[in-house]
């Protein structure tokens, strides 16, 4: 769509040519912007409801800023995940309102408000603290997709005790992330637990016969316990994507 389509399209709104749903399946599909190194589609917010999230890993600093710059100038929030400190504060110096959240390793910025969508409360659970940076990119995620996000850190199954004397966390949230290496076991507990979704996250947190994550990856796909969806192995973001999702239904 062009700017003369666009503006026949919004002069036909105004008029009652069509209505405001028609416009808006319409506006779902305008283009993206090329910027040489990447191509940012910036209505991801419109059929989606975020924008578009930078992977900050194997970009160069220059080419995060580039792409922040695109994100920002059409007002939106931004999200970079898996971004070391080092490249952190040197984007903060060119946006000093950004936010570097160490433990989760993602950089934010916030131009407006974040809009609380959830119906309920997120509780994101490490099993392990190797595993709080996964974790915790699951929590700034939920976080910047406006979900209530609480997090449960170290308590595993070689202590299951530390997880049961904290079960009212477990029945009052609407959706938890499990996120543990090794061999992976606590997803299942937590979903043996409670009657809401739980997903698991294997991390490559493990001696050598976790295989990088694999072991607990096949341990969560092989879960006996009904509820568990997995995904990736370390991938904090894709679950806090998806538990937001799950939270607006």
């Amino acid at each position: 769509m062009d700017v003369k389509e666009l503006k026949i399209l919004l002069q036909n709104l105004k008029n009652g040519d069509i209505d405001l749903d028609d416009a808006m399946e319409r506006l779902k599909h305008l283009p993206f912007e090329d910027i040489g190194h990447a191509n940012i589609d910036h209505h991801r917010g419109l059929r989606l409801g975020f924008p578009e999230v930078i992977f900050g890993e194997g970009k160069s600093v220059g080419q995060i800023e580039k792409i922040i710059t695109a994100l920002f100038d059409k007002g939106n929030n931004i999200l970079v995940t898996r971004l070391d400190e080092g490249k952190a504060q040197k984007i903060k110096e060119n946006f000093p309102v950004a936010g570097y959240h160490g433990d989760g390793r993602c950089l934010t910025i916030e131009q407006k408000p974040v809009e609380m969508k959830g119906k309920g409360k997120l509780l994101v659970i490490s099993a392990g603290t190797s595993d709080i940076p996964v974790a915790a990119e699951a929590v700034v995620t939920a976080q910047m997709m406006g979900n209530e996000v609480e997090h449960l850190y170290d308590v595993g199954v070689a202590g299951i005790h530390r997880l049961l004397a904290r079960k009212d966390k477990l029945f009052a949230a609407r959706v938890i992330i499990v996120v543990a290496g090794m061999e992976g076991a606590l997803p299942s507990v937590v979903a043996g637990l409670v009657g809401k979704p739980v997903i698991g996250v294997p991390t490559s947190v493990g001696y050598g016969a976790s295989f990088g994550g694999i072991a607990p990856l096949l341990g969560m796909l092989n879960s006996c316990a009904a509820g568990v969806t997995v995904v990736n192995i370390d991938n904090g973001f894709g679950a806090g994507y998806a538990a937001s999702l799950m939270n607006r239904e």
